[in-house]
């Protein structure tokens, strides 16, 4: 936790809102776009590319995230260690073992932009494996992730989608049909005797 608190003396927090991230169940690149977004300040009226006026982010439960796919065991870490051969790589899976915060760290900090401004949209965003933080002495906002808008159909899939349920229509109609027609001629048999 006084990880948590250092660094704090060197932000400007007056008129900066705080708030909540719950990473539990997220999907990486998609939550870690919108906190880039409110950390540059990008969600206000007052918004300038060279002014700071992102706000204070807090992520909870990193050690939630989900991913999509197969990154858990695609996705490779890479670094170099400045010595000769010394390209060390490490998978997401294991990172997430090691330190889920620094999964969405690096996430985050690839979404920003690379300018005088980002070390001090990296000191705005903290972020804790669980479900607690320091900072209850402050007002802290959750924020409500954006619903997930699925793209509609393509048109190729949606005309055969379309072929198969008017296939499927005809087929019970007709069979419907036969079965109406097997129903007549009984009650005309019946009629009979």
């Amino acid at each position: 936790m006084q990880k948590a608190l250092a660094g704090l003396r060197r932000i400007n927090l007056d008129g900066l809102r705080w708030r909540v991230f719950d990473a539990k169940g997220q999907v990486l690149g998609r939550l870690a776009s919108q906190i880039a977004v409110v950390l540059q300040g990008k969600d206000k009226p007052t918004y300038a590319p060279h002014v700071e006026n992102g706000d204070m982010c807090i992520v909870l439960n990193a050690k939630d995230i989900s991913v999509t796919g197969r990154k858990m065991t695609d996705k490779i870490y890479y670094w170099h260690t400045g010595y000769i051969g010394h390209l060390k790589e490490r998978r997401l899976k294991d990172q997430m073992e090691k330190d889920p915060t620094e999964v969405i760290r690096k996430a985050v900090l690839l979404m920003l932009p690379r300018n005088r401004l980002r070390d001090d949209r990296d000191r705005k965003l903290r972020i804790f494996s669980g479900n607690e933080h320091p900072f209850h002495d402050r007002l802290v906002e959750p924020f409500a992730m954006p619903p997930r808008q699925v793209r509609e159909m393509r048109p190729r899939a949606r005309r055969a989608l379309i072929r198969a349920q008017k296939k499927e229509q005809a087929t019970r109609t007709k069979e419907e049909g036969v079965k109406t027609e097997e129903c007549h001629i009984r009650d005309l048999w019946i009629e009979t005797l």
